[in-house]
């Protein structure tokens, strides 16, 4: 397999390209995103068996089941990056080790329904909470530590749509390889 089949496996939409300028269109088509997403993956992962849970997306990579499990970890963290922002200034965000909450036993064998409703819940929350903020809130931000950036607000409200579909693709693309789909 070449270097860029392997990139293409990993970031089946390429990684996230934030632009310069984040118009109110584009935040409001970031929040449609996450609004509609939790449905779309229950859909999209609803009808698999355990074995096809525990298939990894590419070879490395997490299994679906791994996947669904980090998307709800990953996107409460997500939600309670926002309320740090919204309530502090600039706060450090604590950092946390995704790939060994992944290997943890919820996110090896867990049933995914629990992360499903989870997810739903936590977007429910974040949507709502999103769709009321005014620019100036959409101005605030938070301190990642992983790279010492600071991250606005609204520049994560796209980083977050963009994972939505980026672990969307990895396990549609693995079901439709494997005619799964």
């Amino acid at each position: 397999m070449t270097t860029q089949e392997l990139q293409h496996l990993r970031y089946p939409i390429g990684t996230f390209q934030c632009p310069s300028n984040i118009t109110e269109d584009q935040i409001a088509n970031w929040i449609s995103i996450l609004e509609h997403f939790p449905k779309r993956l229950e859909n999209l992962v609803s009808n698999i068996t355990d074995v096809q849970l525990d298939t990894p997306y590419r070879e490395g990579g997490w299994t679906v089941r791994q996947v669904v499990h980090h998307v709800s970890d990953s996107h409460h963290h997500s939600y309670i990056r926002f309320k740090w922002a919204l309530t502090e200034d600039k706060p450090v965000i604590k950092y946390y080790y995704e790939q060994l909450w992944a290997e943890l036993p919820d996110a090896k064998t867990a049933p995914i329904k629990m992360s499903l409703d989870h997810l739903k819940a936590v977007h429910y929350k974040l949507v709502y909470l999103l769709k009321s903020l005014n620019i100036d809130q959409l101005n605030k931000s938070f301190i990642h530590p992983e790279h010492n950036n600071e991250v606005f607000l609204k520049q994560n409200i796209g980083i977050y749509a963009w994972h939505s579909n980026h672990h969307y693709a990895h396990i549609e693309n693995l079901l439709k390889r494997e005619g799964w789909l």
